[in-house]
Formats: structure tokens, sequence, C-alpha cells
């Protein structure tokens, strides 16, 4: 019995050894802050989103401007400071507050239809 039992320890510490080797690495990456890049970008002006209205237009874009007002919890109207379109700002968290004077920049997607909108992915603080 004694016998036994050792032989399933043994056995299980051999098969349990690897995974739990691979679930315990690579914590220090929690800590690190996500990638910050300053550099050139392509941005893209809200009339320019809203030549195309399209249902069936969705494309990546970035836009430069200001969140103007809020219309209820996840959506608000932005403006680049020429034209206005609405945004949805579902599951987009920042560390500081922004007010109507807080230059942005967007990354999301652009939807035509109706009520043309960007759900925003990220926001950078410029």
């Amino acid at each position: 019995m004694k016998k036994t039992i050792i032989t399933f320890a043994l056995t299980s510490a051999m098969i349990m050894t690897p995974t739990l080797t691979l679930a315990g690495g690579n914590h220090h990456h929690e800590q690190q802050k996500p990638l910050a890049y300053t550099g050139a970008i392509e941005t893209t002006s809200v009339a320019e989103l809203l030549n195309d209205t399209s249902m069936f237009t969705e494309k990546n874009v970035i836009v430069d401007g200001y969140i103007v007002r809020q219309i209820n919890k996840d959506t608000f109207i932005f403006s680049d400071s020429e034209t206005d379109i609405q945004v949805e700002l579902d599951d987009v968290y920042l560390e500081q507050a922004l007010n109507n004077e807080t230059r942005i920049r967007i990354f999301g997607e652009y939807e035509g239809g109706n009520t043309p909108e960007i759900e925003v992915d990220h926001i950078q603080i410029l």
C-alpha cells in the first residue's frame, strides 16, 4: 500500500511539474506599461468619415480632437474642431478625467448608418 501511494505521488509530481512551471512564469509583464509610441501617425478628419455613411461601412480610424458633451453613460459627442460625430466609449478606462478642453486621440472603428459613430477601442491624451 505504501509503495502504491509513493508511486502515485511521484507520478503526479512528474506530471504536474511542467504545468506548474509554465503557469507560474511571466508575472513581471503585469507591471509593465503599454507601448507609448509618440512618432508620426496618420489621422482622419471627421468630415472625411462622414463622406461615407453607408450602413455597410466599417473601418478602423484614428481621429484627434475633443469630447464636447455626454449623451448617456457610454455615448459622447466628439469634435475635431470642425465636425462632430457620436462616439461610444464601452469598456474604455483612463487614469485621469477628461473635459471639453482635453485634446485626445481616439483609436476605434467607424461605422456608418443612420447614426454614424466611432466605437472607441483606446484613447490617448495628447
